[in-house]
């Protein structure tokens, strides 16, 4: 088994390429396993900043082709050449992946640096593929290792502890043009857990007024589970902003819900400001309103420019990412080196009990048989332990020699007492 994962990121690609990326994100795993006999499994992580790809696939010979097949079935979704999308997504293989996908989960390859949505994406991310069928047992492994150690990172260096997030940082942005948090009139467009999130930090601020638009119409039932208001379903968004102060949009809907002419409208007649914030990667928000008088946009754009981040405890965060990496591979390699190691252990011990089982109960002693089962598993005890610790190390030629030794010790002879 080979790790790959492709990886794209707000670090190379501008935020409207990774928007096509994320295209249908919820049909591509399926789709990637379906396209090469060679992938087992796949787990797709897209977020706000980030799309990425992690494949199970069957051998490191293969990988070029599965990373081909990935390439081709992700452009078919987003419209993009399979050639632009294979220059997008990055390689890594293995250890890399692995030390990646921590990091990830750490909250180090965000634009807030410790932010704490990202450890329950990639939480989210897993049961998606297990829902889909496209996780495998060492896909499980993986993002299973990658929450601990994202737990391990914040117990460790403090970074998530003080509730840093894409959301935290954009309303630290918006607070310069805001009045009072207790004064401030709220309209939050989306229902998911992202918007979750924006009302959790907004209600921890002291926002006087929060109410929920949503696109599909599940405002209400959102709004009432948190205790605040809905707006009416059907109601005009834009004829809902007279008075607002904030609009904070995370809605994700295909296309701008609100519009350039639309708030220009609804702001005829009014100086008084409005700040939006808009973090849907798939804009909810048409950029042009930040050319609109009054109005103040803050996008993800603006986060990234503003994203604070602790040197020192980045750097122990890192370190933490990298031995846990590394600790990781080794313990997959004995898992999947193991398997031989076992299979000589079962057929010297097992044929040492199969011929045990043979000799006429009259002619068997007990003494001598617990003797010749401690022999046996004392010879064999060596050579398992060098297998092993070969293993865990990467050392093909130590563990093949290791391997030759147990399948030199012959099943032992038993003689009648």
């Amino acid at each position: 088994m080979v790790l790959l994962s492709l990886v794209a990121s707000h670090h190379e690609l501008d935020l409207a390429v990774l928007e096509r990326l994320s295209s249908d994100t919820h049909a591509v795993g399926h789709e990637i396993v379906g396209a090469a006999s060679s992938i087992s499994g796949a787990v797709v992580l897209a977020t706000c900043n980030r799309f990425e790809l992690y494949l199970d696939v069957d051998d490191a010979a293969h990988t070029p082709a599965a990373r081909a097949a990935a390439a081709a079935t992700v452009a078919a979704r987003s419209g993009y050449d399979p050639a632009a999308v294979a220059a997008h997504l990055h390689a890594m293989t293995d250890t890399d992946a692995a030390e990646h996908l921590f990091a990830v989960a750490s909250g180090l390859e965000s634009m807030v640096v410790g932010e704490r949505e990202i450890a329950g994406q990639v939480r989210r991310a897993l049961t998606a593929a297990r829902r889909d069928g496209t996780t495998t047992s060492d896909l499980e492994s993986l993002f299973q290792a990658a929450s601990r150690v994202s737990r391990s990172v914040e117990a460790a260096t403090g970074l998530g502890s003080a509730g840093r997030s894409v959301v935290g940082v954009a309303l630290d942005i918006a607070e310069q043009n805001l009045p009072a948090w207790a004064d401030v009139r709220c309209v939050l467009i989306g229902t998911g857990s992202y918007a979750g999130a924006s009302l959790a930090a907004l209600k921890s601020r002291g926002v006087g007024e929060v109410r929920v638009y949503s696109p599909s119409g599940r405002a209400r039932a959102f709004a009432t589970a948190r205790g605040v208001r809905a707006v009416p379903a059907g109601a005009d968004l834009a004829d809902e902003l007279a008075g607002v102060d904030l609009v904070v949009a995370c809605s994700g809907a295909a296309g701008a819900v609100l519009g350039v002419d639309a708030l220009a409208e609804a702001r005829v007649g009014t100086s008084q400001p409005l700040t939006v914030v808009d973090l849907a990667l798939r804009h909810d928000v048409d950029p042009g309103v930040r050319e609109l008088p009054g109005v103040r946009l803050v996008s993800l754009h603006t986060v990234a420019q503003h994203a604070p981040a602790e040197h020192a405890a980045v750097v122990a965060a890192r370190a933490i990412v990298q031995d846990a990496s590394y600790a990781y591979e080794a313990e997959r390699r004995v898992r999947e080196w193991n398997p031989a190691v076992v299979a000589e252990r079962t057929r010297v011990l097992g044929g040492l009990e199969a011929a045990l089982q043979e000799l006429p109960a009259d002619l068997r002693d007990e003494r001598s048989e617990r003797s010749l089962r401690r022999r046996t598993r004392a010879a064999l005890h060596a050579p398992t332990v060098r297998a092993r610790e070969a293993s865990r190390a990467g050392d093909t030629a130590a563990y093949a020699t290791a391997l030759a030794d147990l399948a030199a010790i012959a099943i032992p002879a038993v003689q009648p007492a």
